[in-house]
């Protein structure tokens, strides 16, 4: 039987992969390797484990021994790299993790395709490489214009993946997904930050003045594009993964409000973050010119997503009493990124315990 392996796989758009996958191919194998970071939540795959068919590896793509046995193992036809740092502020507190794994990792999964053969190598990344626009959307071809350590390290990996394509011919497949939300997603991401601390009656940080402007793509639709180009995509290219469905950031903070039934006074206008890019546009034909578009509009998807929240406490609390998560509140409290004094972030820290 043929398998394939999705690194990042208990990380959120990884694990909805992974479901998607599993529900859909009973042909395949599914092997898993994840770190198990903050993001990377073994009980994002609560209903895969013990299921016949797959396989979870507790490992670092950065080490090359425990990927080389993974490959040795299981053998597999495709690989799926969603494995990644992905946070954007966290990227501005630790911009070392990210090159490692952004980077490093991205070389050691290269090179363990090519030397087992692989049949396809899917690249996930993502619309920050091309950085801020003021207007118009980026094509596949636009410049890659990254402002922050997180998006630089994105960039870095996409050509390195595109360099093993045209040195060694190894069949990759770069896709660049716009902000992606839905159910699984850390809650120190923006949407999930806004749900569960607005159904926690906690203030809503919005950056600056609110108007920074994100295409958003409910986390099915991503995986379905991902799913629908490891069979029709054409290897060296690169797709954009859009929904064109643009927002505001304060828009989406007022719809989450208005879906919970949640007063405006939440909101709290914070101090902007430092290469805070204004507007992120892809142009996705070239993906849609295949065959492929999203099922689902933003407050549908949106609408999901916080009746998932509602209804998964379990998930999302334990994952906010962990230290790390608390650690990463009271930095970002601390450098008055978020809130205007210590006082005042030692006081809604506690409120997570």
């Amino acid at each position: 039987m043929p398998c394939i392996l999705v690194t990042g796989g208990a990380g959120f758009i990884g694990s909805n992969f992974v479901r998607m996958w599993m529900h859909k191919h009973d042909d395949f194998e599914v092997a898993v390797i994840d770190k198990l970071t903050y993001a990377g939540n073994i009980d994002n795959l609560h209903d895969m484990i013990g299921r016949d068919g797959f396989h979870f590896i507790h490992a670092d793509i950065c080490d090359k021994d425990a990927v080389k046995e993974a490959f040795e193992r299981f053998k597999p036809s495709i690989v799926v790299n969603f494995a990644a740092e992905t946070h954007v502020d966290r990227s501005l507190l630790s911009p070392g993790s990210f090159v490692m794994t952004d980077v490093y990792g991205v070389y050691v999964l290269l090179e363990a395709c090519l030397r087992f053969g692989v049949e396809k190598f899917i690249q996930v990344s993502s619309d920050e490489v091309y950085g801020s626009l003021d207007e118009g959307a980026a094509d596949e071809s636009y410049p890659l214009r990254p402002r922050n350590p997180y998006s630089a390290s994105k960039a870095s990996g996409d050509m390195m993946a595109l360099a093993y394509f045209h040195t060694y011919k190894l069949p990759i497949i770069v896709t660049r997904g716009c902000n992606t939300y839905g159910p699984y997603q850390h809650p120190e991401k923006f949407i999930p930050l806004l749900i569960t601390n607005a159904i926690d009656d906690m203030p809503l940080p919005i950056y600056g003045d609110g108007m920074q402007v994100r295409d958003w793509l409910f986390v099915e639709d991503h995986c379905s594009a991902i799913e629908f180009l490891i069979d029709h995509g054409k290897v060296g290219e690169v797709y954009n993964i859009t929904a064109n469905q643009e927002m505001h950031n304060i828009e989406v903070a007022k719809l989450i409000l208005k879906l919970l039934g949640k007063p405006i006074s939440l909101i709290k206008y914070v101090a902007d973050r430092p290469g805070h890019d204004r507007r992120y546009a892809m142009d996705g034909r070239k993906l849609r010119s295949l065959g492929w578009k999203p099922k689902y509009m933003f407050e549908e998807g949106l609408r999901i997503t916080v009746n998932w929240y509602l209804s998964n406490e379990w998930w999302w609390r334990k994952i906010r009493q962990e230290q790390s998560f608390k650690e990463y509140y009271k930095r970002m409290y601390e450098q008055r990124l978020w809130f205007d004094s210590p006082e005042e972030a030692a006081k809604h820290v506690h409120m997570l315990s």
